[in-house]
């Protein structure tokens, strides 16, 4: 992921001016590199160290949409929504 992507991220996911580092953000950048790596795995399966990062990345957005949903429901909601994760 590139500075220019990351940067979009955050702008479009914040919560105020100065936000950089909320659920949300962090959601949305956890999942714009889950999508890239998951297309990298793609064409090379054998690659097993990006695999065994993939999950981690994996894992880890999952703890955060827990906390999210735990702390404020209406933001977990809205953000599933947006980045299209659930059905």
């Amino acid at each position: 992921m590139n500075k220019e992507t990351k940067t979009k991220l955050i702008e479009e996911y914040r919560l105020n001016e100065k936000d950089c580092g909320s659920s949300e953000v962090q959601i949305a950048i956890l999942t714009g590199r889950i999508t890239e790596l998951t297309e990298h795995m793609k064409i090379h399966k054998k690659d097993n160290s990006t695999k065994r990062g993939l999950v981690a990345m994996v894992n880890h957005r999952r703890r955060l949409l827990a906390y999210l949903q735990k702390e404020d429901f209406q933001r977990y909601s809205n953000l599933i929504k947006k980045l299209g994760l659930r059905h």
